[in-house]
């Protein structure tokens, strides 16, 4: 259980930092509900998971392929971004459909966006594997269990930090009006297509 709470630790501050996909899980969780804000979160803790297995289970082959593909992941997830960023801009305000609850196909596309977005960025495997060096965790990898406990708690660290956003943001959406919603949409959307700006330009221009 010691492996599991450093891990949840380990979870909680890799995903609490700010970046397009907590303005997506805002922006959703404003305007669509809870559960595509908490749907989106949890696509977001998967891949954290992920790469937690990567670094944990000392698959450093797999760490060396991914960053040898960062630059053309980071081209796909820039342009990702993009047309992230252009959908939200152009949703418009909602009044009473804001309280349809989101179907099962929306909510599928709010956790695979997420996933993907954040898988496409491989550089988080390298917070891992200097995170878990740095706690004298690194030596770990070769025992499965420990391992395991590890990535369990990772993915339930993070899982709580969007757990809090989405429940804390949740408690304002009924207190917006439809003006303020549309508003959020804009914003949110040039955002995040700024952060898919930036991401491209890191590609090219390193």
């Amino acid at each position: 259980m010691l492996f599991w709470f450093k891990g949840m630790l380990i979870g909680f501050a890799i995903a609490a930092p700010v970046g397009p996909i907590g303005l997506l899980c805002v922006q959703r969780t404003l305007t669509r509900g809870r559960w595509a804000g908490l749907l989106s979160g949890v696509g977001a803790a998967s891949a954290d998971a992920v790469y937690g297995c990567i670094a944990g289970f000392g698959l450093a082959s797999l760490a060396h392929l991914l960053l040898a593909w960062q630059m053309e992941l980071q081209i796909i997830g820039g342009l990702f971004l993009l047309y992230l960023g252009w959908r939200t801009w152009r949703i418009p305000p909602v009044g009473e459909q804001a309280c349809v609850r989101p179907n099962r196909v929306g909510l599928l596309g709010d956790y695979l966006s997420t996933l993907a977005l954040t898988l496409a960025n491989p550089v988080t495997v390298l917070a891992f594997l200097a995170i878990f060096a740095g706690l004298g965790l690194a030596a770990e990898g070769r025992d499965f269990a420990a391992a395991g406990w590890l990535v369990l708690g990772v993915f339930a660290g993070s899982l709580l930090w969007w757990l809090l956003l989405v429940g804390g943001v949740g408690l304002l959406r009924g207190r917006l009006t439809p003006a303020a919603l549309g508003g959020i949409n804009r914003v949110s959307g040039a955002l995040v297509a700024g952060f898919g700006l930036w991401a491209l330009a890191s590609a090219v221009w390193g």
